[in-house]
């Protein structure tokens, strides 16, 4: 992938990995619109040069709407990034979970699958484009404490692969990146193995630099939750996992 000469759309670019990806390609000479629903940070990312674009990813209105003000803009775009997500913990033994539930399937899985629909005609109708969905490591290695997000990023990567075999000859593209831990949004306090972040982005625009662009992005660090199964340590990885279950009311001990 070239990434000198892109029309980037970000959606959920406005905080950690995808504000750090839009920043990334406009540095290697890209022109990059951000998409979210936090007006201050919108109006932050509009004042450093970006295109931006107010979206909510669990309305299919917003979201067809959105596309639309896109591509009037940026009728060249040939890039669409789907990072919009939520990572919440749940106790299944209790039925409140069921929220949270709803919350993230509609936020992490529909809600890729709605900005797809909305930009999928414009890129087949250019011949060329790609789609990059984001999913995670916990997608292949789950973590226990959230099962809905697991699940949802684990949909996203079935989904991914049906799409790059449905879009095939038509000169569309999908890659997916597979983020470990990433130090955002103050996860490094509670997960001293997360990577910094400048560091997991200067990796993934290498990966993505290449050539041929690999189907899946992995950073160094997300291998071991990737390859788990394959490599005999998934049954163990998932038990230590399991120990962050004591952080639900009720479970110390």
């Amino acid at each position: 992938m070239d990434l000198s000469n892109r029309t980037v759309l970000i959606v959920g670019g406005t905080s950690g990995i995808g504000r750090e990806l839009a920043h990334r390609f406009a540095s290697a000479g890209s022109t990059v619109a951000v998409g979210g629903r936090s007006p201050e940070a919108l109006s932050k990312l509009a004042g450093e040069g970006f295109g931006t674009f107010d979206i909510d990813v669990t309305d299919g209105t917003s979201v067809a709407s959105a596309r639309d003000a896109v591509l009037a803009r940026y009728p060249e775009l040939d890039t669409v990034v789907t990072m919009s997500g939520v990572m919440l913990p749940e106790d299944l033994r209790h039925p409140a979970h069921f929220e949270v539930a709803e919350t993230t399937i509609d936020t992490n899985l529909l809600g890729t699958i709605r900005v797809i629909d909305a930009f999928t005609p414009h890129l087949v109708q250019r011949g060329a484009g790609t789609f990059i969905t984001v999913t995670s490591g916990i997608a292949f290695l789950p973590f226990p404490l959230m099962p809905s997000y697991a699940a949802s990023k684990a949909a996203v990567h079935a989904y991914s692969e049906a799409l790059r075999a449905q879009l095939d000859g038509t000169g569309v593209g999908v890659v997916e990146l597979v983020p470990p831990a990433v130090a955002t949004a103050s996860q490094e306090l509670v997960n001293p193995h997360a990577l910094p972040l400048d560091d997991f982005a200067t990796e993934v625009m290498h990966l993505l630099s290449e050539n041929p662009t690999p189907h899946e992005i992995l950073v160094k660090g997300v291998l071991m939750h990737r390859w788990a199964e394959r490599d005999g340590t998934y049954d163990d990885l998932v038990a230590q996992r399991s120990q962050a279950l004591a952080m639900l009311p009720g479970r110390e001990g």
